[in-house]
């Protein structure tokens, strides 16, 4: 590798470097401890300080330098791992430097040359990588020498950066550097002679954390198939973890939730990820899941900055966030206010000077935004007004105008909903009921609930009353703090959500909070795009929507109409037809029909959106990972906020098996709805972090009950009648019919709970959970419901497989982890690998590892007791089409080890029986080439035909023929179907049959035996052949079977002997000859009277060996087949 030219001092280098070749401007050297010579003291002490110490001109082995005559001064120019590599480097030197350096006059002259040399072929090197990028190429060049010399691994895989830290083996820590690349991560240290290598695939981590103890102070914990690996003394400890996780997040979205991963186009490309795309990746998602925006948006620049306060007449210190299409702050302070403004809101822009510190915006809100002290603003504004003149675009203004309309109607929208509207109570029978069949053909444009619950105006009940105020007091929040998307949101507009937002405001609101208004605005005309396109389809998630249509709120009014039916039936469809990966699943009814009793039709899309996509990510899946990610995060608030209960409840299976639908339907399903709604209220506002603070304050509200509980059932006994009693007590809606457990006649009542003051109390007692705290518990538990969703994927498939083979359970269940290794090896480097196409984790759990030929033949060659034989290529295309039965090119784990079964335990019978099958269609076809022979003896056939009758058996040992035969009369009594159903061999077929056992024999002990044997069989089943041939046909000429026998000699001059042979045939002897053929119990019954032959075929072979040889070499074995030779 060339070398950016730097000056090196020979004086104190001598003894650790030794000179090979010499030249007057150039010497090339190697380093002590290694080549000829290598070892000893010096080797320890010399590998030690190349492993401790960050510089590459100490780790290569070998290097080149340039030196000025009569100086101490030279310059390192090349280094390299291998005395081949280095070499190249000289002869290059030699050819195009070294012959025209006599030119120059001065030395100065001649290194400004080598150097400019040097240069340019470094630049040459990097311009189709992705060093360039780094801040630091040259080092990071030394790096990846170091990466690629140490671990082996494939050329294609990416390093993306690396860390020096310590990791501790036992009590000992090791000094080394820690390696994260694309795939792994890896460690390597060098310490007094004890070399320490570890490699770890990111996609077999099953717990990534930072923790701290007494010894360790600050790590880094993880957890790989049960074993820990603990890293510390990082410089920047944080850094180092968020990029673990980042890349751990990477390898589980790509081999585990392909539907996450198909929809990231950032990662499409494995060659594309570096340390600084990661790093604008963590800021991309930390603004985006902060201010609730489309995932698409990207991040351009964070700015310190201060926000004018009107309603506190101060300065806020914070952040400004800019992207493409918003602009955002958030401040620093205790009072936290978030304030978003889309560009498409902003109607002016001012700045007072052109340095950018000073910037104001005006929207359409009527709201004035002004920003002050902006740090490193320059050509912040020109970038601004480039941005803002994209931004008011036409399609985006139309969407405008309806925000400002909504807005401007706000008032009169309340007037409606409390019944100030005479259109809407004025309907006769007839004309509600036209109103409700046009439903099913149009799209809603009003939330349910203001033509199924209006309220009476003059109704002045205590409840209205509360309505009422609530109204008044967002009213006049909205005058204070701002109405629409650009209002700052503080402390106080959360106090005003957790007491209830009112019925008139709450669609608009969810709409707001959730940011499904941005993805609305962003794209008009979508929804009745894809209701056009979708109804009157008919897919597998239609009939499952047209199933639950009527088991969605049955209760409420509006789901006993074709209203409200119709209604959520557009708004299921189009979400499948906009999401097919999804579909649909179970809970998104119930969530939809909340969502349409307060947002118009199209909002309600937009919501659902939102949730499914954004707020909840992976709920709605085939696996609901996203709902056993949240669950595993609230398992461990619980481990902390009640320990009590559960050092009572030890089994945490029991919290994930409760509060499933809680997390699914954002209790919708549990609680009444006039109450559900208030947590919904909470959710949009806080996200997941108002669910978990729930479910705390739940649980820690029946604590003393709980710890009563004998069993699981008395405990969900407790919660449902809790459920049952929360009740809205400022809710104007009536009451939905909700009826009391069977048996609960003669129990006391339960007191009733309020829900505002059980979210209050929840606020109260765990709001110092923060929402950031949350997303990285959510990384981490990611990894471990993934690998225990793995584990119980392996389990229930090894259980299955066990029934049928032989293998003990420890080398069945390594078998599996090199089947599925050899799955992922195919997705690493390989952009779009097909190999994820067909990983689909709704499959049976048989079918969700699939290998295709190409891999099979790799596992095959390395794991199979037959893999010395000269033809095992063949063998393993043959045995390959023998499982495939389907014909879809993949074989499952079940099939594969069956075939192995077989080669390993399997008696005599199985064994032949399965080297019959590799022999007949479909797995062998007329037109395969010439097999190899590894014969050394082709004259054993002539002896076959030539001698067979001397042959007398003079090879037989001790063995009891009889009890081999009576083994066989069992297998056939067993299998006496299997085995007659097998195709008779003919002679083509037979002959590659013969030289296959041929090839199976060489090398072993007894071959020439085992030559004589088959050359017996062979000459017996023939001259059988010619026996059955003469009475069936007495006047059939033997010719047949004499040519037939010279085919079976043992030699490459098969197929010109067939040949000639069919040239001579006249056509009246190939119909009547037509060629013979053997029956599977001939072969077996010949083969059984060689004992010699048996004994090979039933000697035991031990696969714990193979196994290891495959684990050791299966990552090099991608770019070099030989590896496990």
């Amino acid at each position: 590798m060339w070398l950016k030219p730097e000056e090196v001092l020979l004086k104190n280098a001598l003894k650790l470097w030794l000179t090979e070749k010499n030249h007057k401007y150039f010497v090339l050297q190697r380093r002590r401890g290694y080549g000829e010579g290598g070892g000893g003291l010096t080797g320890l002490l010399v590998g030690t300080l190349d492993t401790v110490f960050d510089s590459t001109s100490k780790v290569a082995p070998y290097r080149i330098l340039h030196q000025i005559p009569e100086s101490q001064i030279y310059w390192s120019i090349a280094c390299g791992v291998s005395s081949e590599e280095i070499n190249k480097h000289w002869e290059w030197l030699e050819q195009n430097v070294m012959q025209i350096l006599s030119v120059f006059d001065s030395n100065e002259d001649i290194t400004s040359f080598v150097q400019g040399k040097v240069r340019g072929l470094i630049a040459e090197e990097s311009q189709n990588t992705s060093i360039k990028e780094e801040d630091d190429p040259e080092k990071f060049r030394e790096a990846l020498l170091k990466f690629d010399k140490w671990f082996g691994l494939p050329e294609q895989e990416k390093l993306v950066t690396y860390y020096s830290c310590s990791y501790w083996s036992g009590r000992v820590p090791c000094q080394g550097w820690l390696y994260l690349s694309a795939n792994f991560l890896s460690f390597y240290s060098f310490f007094l002679g004890k070399e320490v290598k570890i490699i770890i695939s990111w996609d077999e981590i099953s717990r990534l954390a930072k923790t701290t103890s007494v010894i360790l102070s600050e790590s880094i914990h993880i957890c790989s198939h049960g074993e820990d690996y603990y890293f510390t003394m990082f410089m920047h400890l944080n850094e180092t973890f968020l990029l673990m996780e980042q890349l751990a997040d990477y390898a589980v979205k790509r081999l585990f939730d392909k539907e996450t991963f198909e929809m990231d186009l950032l990662f499409s490309d494995h060659l594309q990820i570096t340390k600084r795309v990661l790093e604008n990746r963590a800021r991309t998602e930390y603004f985006t899941a902060l201010f609730r925006l489309p995932r698409e948006e990207s991040l351009d620049d964070i700015l310190d900055c201060f926000l004018w306060i009107p309603f506190c007449h101060a300065h806020a210190f914070g952040k400004m966030f800019i992207s493409d299409n918003y602009i955002c702050f958030s401040s620093q302070d205790a009072n936290h206010c978030h304030v978003i403004i889309p560009m498409r809101e902003v109607t002016g822009m001012e700045t007072s000077d052109n340095s950018g510190k000073h910037i104001s915006f005006t929207t359409r809100c009527k709201i004035t935004l002004r920003f002050t002290d902006i740090k490193e603003s320059d050509g912040l504004a020109r970038k601004l007004e480039g941005k803002l003149k994209f931004g008011t675009s036409g399609s985006t203004q139309h969407t405008l105008g309806k925000e400002e309309e909504s807005y401007q109607k706000s008032t009169q929208e309340d007037d409606t909903f409390f019944g100030h509207s005479d259109s809407l109570l004025s309907l006769t029978g007839e004309q509600h009921s036209a109103l409700l069949k046009e439903s099913n053909k149009t799209v809603n444009t009003e939330a349910l609930m203001r033509a199924f619950h209006p309220q009476d105006a003059e109704n002045l009940d205590s409840k209205m009353l509360k309505e009422k105020m609530k109204v008044q007091s967002w009213n006049i929040h909205f005058v204070e703090y701002g109405h629409g998307v650009c209002m700052f949101r503080t402390k106080k507009t959360r106090d005003l959500v957790m007491r209830g937002i009112p019925e008139a405001l709450r669609g608009e609101l969810w709409l707001l909070f959730s940011g499904a208004n941005n993805d609305m605005a962003a794209h008009p005309g979508y929804y009745n795009e894809l209701v056009e396109r979708s109804m009157g389809t008919c897919t597998l998630a239609t009939d499952e929507i047209e199933r639950d249509l009527h088991r969605s709120l049955p209760e409420h009014p509006a789901f006993q109409s074709d209203t409200g039916i119709s209604a959520l039936r557009r708004v299921l469809t189009a979400y499948a037809s906009r999401n097919p990966k999804i579909g649909y699943c179970q809970a998104m009814n119930i969530l939809t029909s909340v969502l349409l009793l307060y947002a118009k039709e199209e909002e309600a899309f937009w919501l659902l959106v939102a949730v499914c996509e954004r707020m909840l990510p992976d709920y709605f899946n085939r696996r609901i990972i996203g709902a056993l990610v949240d669950q595993a995060v609230f398992e461990e608030f619980i481990r902390s906020h009640l320990p009590q209960l559960t050092d009572h409840i030890t089994d945490m299976t029991f919290f994930s098996s409760v509060s499933l639908s809680w997390f699914l339907t954002i209790f919708i399903s549990v609680l009444p709805i006039e109450s559900a709604v208030n947590v919904v209220d909470c959710f949009f506002y806080d996200g997941i972090k108002a669910i978990l603070q729930l479910g705390l304050a739940i649980l820690d509200y029946n604590l003393d009950k709980l710890l009563l509980c004998k069993d699981d059932a008395e405990a969900v006994t407790i919660l449902n009648k809790f459920f049952d009693n929360v009740t809205n007590k400022d809710s104007p809606l009536p009451p939905m019919v909700h009826h009391p457990p069977v048996g609960c006649d003669n129990q006391p009542p339960h007191p009733k709970v309020d829900i505002t003051e059980l979210i209050h109390e929840s606020n109260e007692k765990y709001g110092e959970i923060q929402s950031m705290e949350v997303e990285s518990m959510r990384r981490r538990n990611r990894l471990y419901v993934i690998q225990t969703l793995e584990d119980t994927t392996k389990q229930n498939v090894l259980r299955v497989v066990s029934q049928e083979v032989m293998f003990h359970t420890k080398d069945l269940e390594d078998l599996f982890e090199l089947f599925k290794r050899e799955h992922f090896l195919s997705c690493y480097w390989i952009p779009h690998s097909p190999a994820l196409k067909h990983h689909d984790s709704s499959l049976p759990y048989l079918e969700q590892y699939q290998i295709d030929s190409k891999q099979y033949s790799r596992l095959f060659k390395h794991l199979s007791p037959w893999s010395h034989s000269a033809n095992i290529d063949s063998l393993a295309t043959w045995s390959f089409r023998l499982l495939d039965e389907n014909c879809e090119s993949l074989i499952n784990f079940k099939e594969f080890a069956s075939v192995l079964d077989v080669m390993y335990n399997g008696s005599f019978t199985d064994k032949l029986k399965l080297l019959f099958k590799l022999h007949i269609p479909p797995a062998f076809t007329e037109d395969e080439g010439v097999i190899p022979s590894a014969s050394k003896h082709p004259q054993l056939f002539d002896e076959a035909v030539t001698r067979g009758d001397e042959l007398n058996g003079s090879n037989k040992g001790k063995i009891n023929i009889q009890t081999y035969l009576k083994q066989w009369q069992d297998e056939l009594v067993r299998k006496e179907e299997n085995i007659r159903a097998l195709p008779r061999i003919n002679q083509s077929q037979f002959v590659q049959f013969s030289k296959t056992l041929y090839n199976l024999f060489h090398g072993d002990p007894n071959e020439e035996a085992l030559y004589r044997a088959i050359t017996t069989v062979t000459s017996l089943l023939l001259r059988m052949e010619e026996v059955g041939r003469m009475l069936n046909s007495p006047g059939s000429p033997i010719r047949g079977a004499s040519v037939a026998s010279q085919d079976c000699q043992s030699g490459d001059d098969i197929q010109e002997i067939q040949t000639a042979d069919k040239c001579e045939e006249t056509p009246q002897e190939s119909q009547t000859d037509v060629g013979w053929t053997f029956a599977f119990e001939q072969i077996l019954a010949s083969l059984l009277n060689e004992p010699v032959l048996v004994t090979f075929f039933e000697k035991p072979f031990e696969v714990k060996v193979k196994i290891e040889q495959v684990k050791s070499g299966q990552l090099r074995a991608i770019n070099h087949p030989k590896v496990y030779e």
